[in-house]
């Protein structure tokens, strides 16, 4: 499993800089730069009533990654000891970025 830095405040399931979800997707099957991937696992918080009570922040988890052409990429897994998902400020999924992909 992929140790997860997560500096997406915005992220409902963002909780002090870790993911209350079990795994996550990195999309970017064409990715050839840092800024061509995303977090395909991101959901807006818009401040309603959905919140991380019932769910324990996940410092490692599964990644499951379509940019293919990441050094880290193995049968769309990643591979990486360590990886950084940022995006201050997103509101979309595509305005979130995997700081980590490293191009082959």
């Amino acid at each position: 499993m992929t140790k997860l830095e997560c500096s997406v405040k915005t992220c409902v399931h963002n909780a002090d800089n870790c993911c209350c979800k079990a795994a996550i997707a990195v999309d970017g099957a064409k990715a050839k730069n840092v800024d061509d991937t995303c977090c395909a696992s991101f959901d807006e918080n818009r401040g309603g009533v959905f919140t991380n009570l019932f769910k324990t922040p996940e410092t490692r988890l599964e990644v499951a990654c379509d940019a293919v052409k990441c050094v880290y990429n193995e049968d769309q897994r990643c591979a990486a000891e360590h990886i950084s998902i940022s995006g201050n400020g997103a509101c979309d999924c595509t305005e979130t970025k995997c700081s980590t992909f490293k191009a082959q």
